[in-house]
């Protein structure tokens, strides 16, 4: 049975993971869109940025998100001129994060999307006279739907895995940042193992529902 803290925690996780998907798909879709088509030389640095996450350990990510964020930091100067005081320890602040730790997962699998459509329905629609942003809507989006699902897939529920950053930003403050992740670190620092048992079962079974949901979905990786 599960405790209020572990529920409120779960609660707290897939709430994180709902707004960081969302905001995902909302900020990760035109820099796809411009990594795809763009023969900018910009492309090669900006790929290597949004990708950094997937290398960078994540407490360094989160040691300069924390500096950047505090009260002495760009980020956090701003926020505080704005009277909305600083981002880290606070929710907004784990949002904030976890968009930046999540978002490779979220772009390349659209800009893989976008790069496998070529350039000939997009052409096809441009006969038809319709603009840029209706060939965007009409034509690309609806054929890199697999892109959007896998993106959207992976963006959850690698924001619901998140550890490191999360408990450099949020710290472990319960019903406000303490997400899953954390609340299975402080059981077993607690050397309560059956309740880091539950919670760790439950991660467990979920990421194993979402991997064989991504594939089960996702007709190309199904056939390979």
């Amino acid at each position: 049975m599960l405790s209020d803290t572990n529920l409120a925690a779960i609660l707290l996780t897939l709430k994180l993971a709902t707004i960081v998907t969302v905001l995902l798909l909302l900020i990760g879709t035109p820099i796809a869109w411009w990594l795809a088509r763009t023969r900018s030389w910009w492309k090669g640095p900006i790929s290597a940025v949004v990708a950094l996450p997937i290398v960078l350990p994540p407490s360094v990510l989160g040691f300069y998100l924390l500096i950047a964020m505090g009260p002495n930091g760009p980020v956090g100067q701003f926020t505080q001129s704005l009277g909305l005081g600083t981002l880290p320890f606070t929710f907004p602040g784990l949002v904030v994060a976890s968009v930046f730790y999540s978002m490779p997962f979220v772009v390349q699998p659209i800009q893989n999307a976008f790069e496998a459509l070529g350039e000939r329905p997009l052409e096809a629609a441009a006969t038809l006279r319709a603009g840029p942003l209706d060939r965007f809507f009409t034509v690309a989006v609806p054929l890199a739907k697999p892109g959007f699902l896998t993106a959207s897939v992976l963006g959850f529920a690698h924001t619901v895995g998140e550890f490191g950053v999360v408990l450099m930003i949020g710290g472990n403050i319960p019903g406000v940042t303490r997400v899953v992740s954390v609340q299975i670190y402080d059981h077993v620092e607690a050397l309560e193992y059956a309740e880091a048992h539950l919670l760790a079962g439950i991660m467990l079974v979920f990421s194993f529902l979402v991997l064989l949901a991504m594939y089960l979905t996702n007709p190309t990786r199904a056939r390979q």
